[in-house]
């Protein structure tokens, strides 16, 4: 029998933060694969090729050189097929103008990075393990913000 694996894709041109992203997807017993990208201007290039496989969730950094998260969700969002995918925005940022920002752009989810890896793993299993199809119905600027 073949196995189902959840596509995510994590955006960020932290090298270090990419690795511990890396680190937890591979603690949690859920089937992944991840996709790995430093900037915007990567992810945007990889959807753009009609690739079989598209990630079903990117998790995506704001503050990226190129293209920053906000422009590279905004151009996500402004092609119909990508409409499938949700997008977690993912930063160190807990300012209200960015959060603000992120919800009138369409993301799906706001995600503060934790400040250890425990917290990270938890993290990640939660969202993954979020029921999508039920959510985006719901979804409202006070549960747009995980906590």
């Amino acid at each position: 029998m073949k196995e189902h694996k959840l596509h995510i894709a994590l955006v960020d041109d932290d090298e270090d933060d990419r690795s511990f992203f890396e680190e937890a997807i591979e603690e949690i017993n859920i089937a992944t694969q991840l996709f790995l990208f430093e900037n915007g201007q990567e992810i945007l290039k990889f959807l753009n090729l009609n690739q079989p496989i598209l990630p079903k969730l990117i998790f995506l950094d704001l503050n990226m050189p190129i293209i920053n998260g906000l422009q590279c969700l905004k151009e996500i969002r402004s092609h119909n097929h990508l409409d499938i995918i949700k997008v977690a925005i993912y930063s160190t940022s807990s300012s209200s103008t960015d959060i603000e920002s992120a919800f009138a752009e369409g993301a799906n989810l706001y995600v503060t990075k934790p400040d250890s890896f425990k917290k990270l793993t938890e993290i990640i299993h939660n969202i993954l393990r979020i029921d999508w199809s039920k959510s985006d119905k719901e979804l409202t600027r006070d549960n747009f913000i995980y906590s």
